[in-house]
């Protein structure tokens, strides 16, 4: 029987007061690094662990600045505060967790994976979303679901303006209020298997104070798919 490998029990640990964000991802990019990382003193810096390519846990103590965890693959990062624009922006899959609230365009074009904000999220949040699953405790901002393509946005508290502009095959679930629709958008039937969605999804994010029943599903009309000439004044 092979015997363990302790390094990848062991937590690295980063302080970015005493090192820069890139000798930071550039440890992260390391095949020999551990699978565990503590990332110290973020200071809203920016970039933070990105285009990560493994299974690694990473957990960062404070609040971080723009794209965090961009390009993220199989890792699951944590987040223990607040993140600035583009937080998971292009996640291919894996997790990201951000226990504060996050600034505008939150996985913003993420192809897979779960986005997981705790607290509230800015506008256009998943914007071009191209198959990931994104969670909001709090509330979102207006244009949120933008272009989005595939994947499913849950927002547990209220919408702000223009939700699903101009959406594709996204599905929308809001479970307060909506200030209101974007071009395209509009309420739809909510199914058993709709609910079943949300219950798996809020269950991913350990969330267990929501009830999957009370969210309402929005999604496309369809009506922007086919140029129609007497609406050219539209386009």
């Amino acid at each position: 029987m092979a015997a363990p490998d302790a390094t990848r029990d062991a937590v690295d640990s980063h302080d970015l007061a005493a090192q820069t964000v890139r000798e930071l991802n550039r440890r992260l990019h390391d095949p020999a690094c551990p699978r565990r990382i503590q990332v110290l003193n973020p200071g809203g810096r920016h970039s933070i662990a990105v285009g990560l390519d493994g299974p690694y846990e990473v957990e960062i103590a404070g609040h971080v600045g723009y794209y965090c965890a961009g390009m993220n693959k199989l890792a699951t990062v944590r987040i223990r505060g607040n993140c600035g624009v583009g937080v998971a922006e292009n996640m291919m899959s894996g997790a990201v967790i951000v226990e504060g609230s996050a600034s505008q365009s939150a996985g913003a074009t993420a192809r897979g994976g779960l986005l997981v904000i705790h607290g509230d999220a800015s506008a256009r949040c998943g914007i071009s979303l191209k198959g990931a699953d994104i969670v909001v405790r709090g509330s979102v901002g207006h244009m949120t679901g933008f272009m989005a393509q595939k994947g499913a946005i849950i927002v547990c508290e209220d919408a702000g303006e223009a939700l699903g502009d101009s959406l594709y095959e996204t599905r929308l679930y809001v479970r307060r209020s909506v200030a209101s629709l974007g071009a395209d958008c509009v309420e739809k039937e909510m199914r058993p298997e709709h609910v079943a969605q949300v219950h798996e999804l809020l269950t991913r994010a350990e969330i267990d104070d929501a009830d999957p029943s009370d969210f309402r599903r929005f999604g496309s009309a369809r009506e922007l798919y086919h140029f129609q000439v007497e609406h050219l004044g539209s386009y």
